[in-house]
């Protein structure tokens, strides 16, 4: 007897409405992403030439109770020392890369890897956008935005203007930001004044600025200013710093290196 065969299940028809629904949300998220795009692009312009808006940090801290001491002053009226101490402790790279050290990565991951202790290796610029646009904590999406950010930052900023925004959002703790209102609080004095010794004791405590201090400084935060100290000379010996202190040389040096480069290609 033959057997009947069976009749095909109809495969579900998406209906017409649904469609329209699912192509005007993603029309929708379309026009708020490039919308967005634009309005950052305008705001990483705006900051370009200046201005020192409050950080989403701050306005975290003030909500929090934290009372908010927040000064900001132009590069020039930041002592070098202060340039030298950061570059020192943060990102000896700062003027040769373009906004993220992938060796750096590379390494923090390798030591983790082996069982170390997983260390940051985010760089100046890093810091920067996170501290200018973001916040703290977040995970990997806040590292995924911070990342897209940096490399934005890195074209739309000079690298005076990335040190610049750093010094002045970067937090010492007690809700104190940036170099004016810590050499304020820490040492009575502008951050234009700070010594050498004044400004490696502010950049030693900038990993746990509310753990670490410098009023009185205990004996790890000595025993690092000593070290970033003796840094803070190989700096400037070895010009790290150049793209800040003599930002005219720097820029003659890396278009020789890119003539040499270029000719080597040939």
């Amino acid at each position: 007897m033959a057997r009947t065969p069976k009749a095909k299940t109809p495969k579900p028809v998406r209906s017409p409405r649904r469609r329209g629904l699912l192509g005007t949300l993603w029309g929708w998220l379309w026009k708020l992403a490039l919308a967005g795009t634009l309005a950052l692009g305008v705001v990483v312009l705006a900051l370009r030439v200046g201005g020192f808006p409050p950080t989403v940090n701050m306005l975290i801290n003030k909500v929090s109770g934290t009372e908010i001491d927040y000064r900001p002053v132009p590069l020039s009226k930041i002592s070098e020392h202060l340039v030298l101490a950061v570059i020192a402790a943060e990102d000896t790279k700062f003027c040769s890369h373009h906004g993220i050290d992938f060796e750096a990565i590379e390494n923090a991951l390798a030591e983790a890897e082996e069982g170390g202790r997983m260390r940051g290796a985010s760089t100046l610029s890093q810091q920067t956008a996170k501290n200018v646009f973001l916040w703290n904590g977040g995970g990997w999406v806040r590292k995924g935005l911070e990342a897209g950010l940096t490399l934005i930052t890195e074209v739309g900023w000079s690298k005076a203007r990335i040190m610049e925004l750093y010094l002045n959002v970067a937090e010492w703790g007690d809700g104190i930001y940036g170099a004016e209102a810590a050499a304020q609080r820490r040492f009575g004095k502008p951050a234009a004044d700070l010594t050498r010794r004044e400004a490696a004791l502010l950049a030693a405590v900038l990993p746990s600025p509310n753990r670490w201090r410098v009023d009185p400084p205990g004996r790890y935060v000595n025993r690092r200013t000593e070290v970033l100290q003796r840094r803070m000379r190989i700096v400037r010996s070895d010009g790290l710093a150049t793209c800040i202190t003599d930002p005219a040389a720097w820029a003659e040096a890396q278009a020789e290196r890119r003539a040499k480069a270029a000719k080597r290609a040939e």
